[in-house]
């Protein structure tokens, strides 16, 4: 992609809008960079700005006049700007789509509504055991920043979202992995068929030199198989899988061409539930499907501890346990975390709807829960879906620091205060990092830690 002289808008001064804006300068482009934010609130993000790229800050410039508009992933492909582009016939790419336009290793890439970051991270940490690898794209780093610098024989790992992949033109991995696909991010993609055609289109340019990685045990993501040009490879955590990774007397087994191996004791897996058992399978799959040895595969997942904000312990005082998944924000996830503890639950839940359904999630939590503290705008919601279900133990409050010294004032010795929102950060955190981060800080310092 010749991209000297080229006069580029990039979208949104986010991670990606910086990495994409700064590599586009050094690659000799004209780039400017827009954000509905003033400069005033954009400080820290232009400090890292090289000197090359224009800035329009304040609104959304005109895209009139542009060969090539770049944008984030957290801005909807119907904002105007994105839309007047798409009109003018004016290529219309993301920073993923940047990215691999200029990598020249292989990459086994990661989507999935749940479980992305847990499997990319594993998938790296076995890959580093074995080879160069970096590890990056929505799980934080923007892999157009360090694409160009690998050496030979690298290895990328990316976990790319939903988001991202809805602006992807000629990208393809190696290996794709499609953990699962239950609804989320609807209020962007505007309906369930458009997410799953964002998530299947890690597959649309794959060929038959290619692997996708799916999950039997998902009916959505197990009939993604009929658009896979190359090699398809299935994980399940309930049944053997002619081709793929499963689960036999306690052992991880990898089935190939008919050629079964016994990759790990089940033992030896240190993160509990059964998600996590199928993230594992998923990595085992792709790790395998990379042509990462056994041997190496099974030191790394023996090694594994998990990821920040999923399913963290943050603090154990007086026989309560106090679990940070922040990470949760969705139903889905939120349910799956629910099943992972036994004993009573003090969840706190709630934050910014992205367009789901809370009728089976209330469900979960009259069966599993004792007590609900509810925040953010989606409480209400929340509220009367639980009460639907007869489940009337719950209580709004208006901060996380509200929730911990309550949940701190009702948790009995054996309970479990558990935070997994079921819903975005945005409505009163930056990030689900920092909801996380905070909830942490305050369930050590709720239980004298």
């Amino acid at each position: 992609m010749e991209l000297a002289g080229l006069k580029v808008l990039v979208v949104g001064a986010g991670k990606s809008g910086l990495a994409s804006a700064n590599f586009l300068a050094s690659h000799g482009a004209y780039a400017t960079l827009t954000d509905r934010k003033k400069d005033k609130d954009l400080q820290a993000q232009l400090a890292q700005l090289d000197h090359g790229v224009a800035l329009h800050t304040g609104g959304y410039a005109p895209v009139a006049g542009f060969d090539l508009v770049v944008t984030s992933p957290g801005v909807p492909l119907r904002e105007a700007v994105l839309a007047e582009a798409v009109t003018k016939g004016i290529p219309l790419i993301g920073e993923l789509e940047l990215a691999c336009r200029f990598c020249s290793v292989p990459m086994v890439a990661v989507t999935g509504t749940n479980g992305k970051t847990t499997t990319t991270t594993l998938i790296g940490e076995i890959a580093h055991l074995v080879r160069p690898t970096l590890v990056g794209g929505n799980i934080g780093l923007p892999l157009v920043s360090r694409v160009e610098d690998l050496p030979g024989g690298s290895l990328v790992v990316a976990e790319v979202s939903s988001f991202q992949l809805a602006t992807t033109v000629h990208f393809r991995p190696a290996v794709a992995v499609v953990l699962n696909i239950v609804p989320d991010h609807l209020d962007w993609h505007g309906s369930m068929t458009a997410y799953v055609e964002a998530k299947a289109r890690i597959l649309a340019n794959q060929t038959g030199e290619d692997t996708a990685v799916l999950n039997y045990d998902d009916p959505l993501t197990r009939d993604l198989q009929g658009r896979c040009r190359g090699r398809v490879l299935f994980f399940s955590t309930r049944q053997a899988v002619d081709e793929g990774a499963f689960v036999a007397d306690g052992k991880i087994v990898f089935r190939s061409y008919g050629r079964e191996e016994e990759v790990a004791d089940l033992t030896c897996l240190a993160v509990p539930g059964e998600h996590n058992l199928a993230n594992a399978l998923a990595a085992v799959t792709a790790a395998r499907a990379a042509g990462i040895e056994p041997a190496a595969v099974a030191r790394g997942l023996a090694a594994f501890r998990g990821v920040r904000h999923r399913l963290e312990t943050a603090a154990i005082r007086n026989g309560v346990r106090w679990v940070n998944d922040s990470k949760g924000t969705n139903p889905a996830a939120a349910i799956t975390a629910l099943r992972s503890f036994a004993g009573a639950i003090i969840l706190i839940a709630g934050g910014r709807n992205k367009g789901s359904d809370f009728a089976a999630f209330a469900a979960e939590v009259a069966g599993k829960v004792r007590f609900l503290l509810l925040l953010g705008e989606a409480a209400p919601e929340i509220e009367a879906a639980v009460a639907n279900c007869g489940f009337t133990a719950v209580q709004r409050v208006g901060s996380l620091q509200e929730a911990a010294f309550e949940a701190f004032r009702r948790a009995r010795p054996g309970d479990t205060v558990l935070l997994s929102p079921a819903c975005a950060s945005w409505d009163m955190f930056r990030n689900y990092e920092e909801r996380g981060d905070q909830f942490c800080l305050l369930a050590r310092q709720v239980s004298g830690q």
